[in-house]
């Protein structure tokens, strides 16, 4: 991997020890926070703002104005288009795909041209909470928000919002469980605890009371 000079279009690198694959195409006005690594063929549109410690996979496109927060994970050919937020700690894994369009078609509504890639009104944006995770291969539909720590499963179609800590997968994708902030599941949806229980995680054993809807982490 190369350093930091060299790739085909300069962006505002600040802070210590970003690198960019010299086959990297970063556009003008982009900004790329401490430590973070763009590897090889990605491509970031103008005034795309990483936060610190991000890794991009190669291949990874990531649309214009988009913002990602600090400590992000995204890995190989993840599709992230403009109207899209990703809070800090996520995990994209590979293959992901965001969409926006309310009404995808090749035309404008006349027939007349090309329908605009441009962010317009009928533009629905999609935001990614602090913590979630995004199995490979999964597809999350426009407009809708991914609860904090919240858990994709890969291949999974997302057409709805996702609460916090839920575990979803499917097509569509639909809530299965409820998993610990570290990632194991606390308990599927199929068999609850009773409002009220506490539940602990094998891994860290981080407790949480289950209120019937949501778990709340035990202080």
């Amino acid at each position: 991997m190369g350093g930091s000079t060299g790739p085909r279009h300069v962006a505002e690198l600040r802070g210590s020890e970003v690198r960019v694959h010299p086959t990297a195409l970063v556009e003008d006005g982009v900004v790329l926070g401490d430590h973070t690594k763009v590897w090889d063929n990605v491509h970031i549109r103008h005034h795309a703002k990483l936060g610190r410690h991000v890794s991009v996979g190669e291949k990874t496109y990531i649309a214009y104005e988009v913002e990602i927060g600090d400590f992000v994970k995204i890995n190989a050919f993840v599709y992230i288009c403009a109207g899209v937020a990703i809070e800090e700690m996520c995990m994209l894994s590979a293959g992901v795909v965001f969409t926006n369009d309310r009404f995808p078609r090749s035309m404008n509504k006349e027939l007349t041209a090309l329908e605009t890639s441009d962010v317009t009104e009928e533009t629905l944006f999609t935001r990614v909470k602090r913590g979630t995770t995004i199995g490979a291969n999964a597809t999350i539909g426009p407009g809708v928000t991914l609860g904090e720590f919240s858990m994709i499963g890969m291949g999974s179609v997302v057409t709805r919002d996702v609460p916090d800590q839920g575990l979803v997968f499917g097509n569509p994708a639909r809530l299965m469980g409820f998993v610990c902030i570290c990632g194991p599941r606390l308990f599927g949806i199929d068999m609850p605890p009773a409002p009220g229980a506490v539940e602990t995680c094998h891994r860290c054993a981080r407790r949480y009371r289950w209120d019937g809807r949501s778990v709340h982490l035990e202080q």
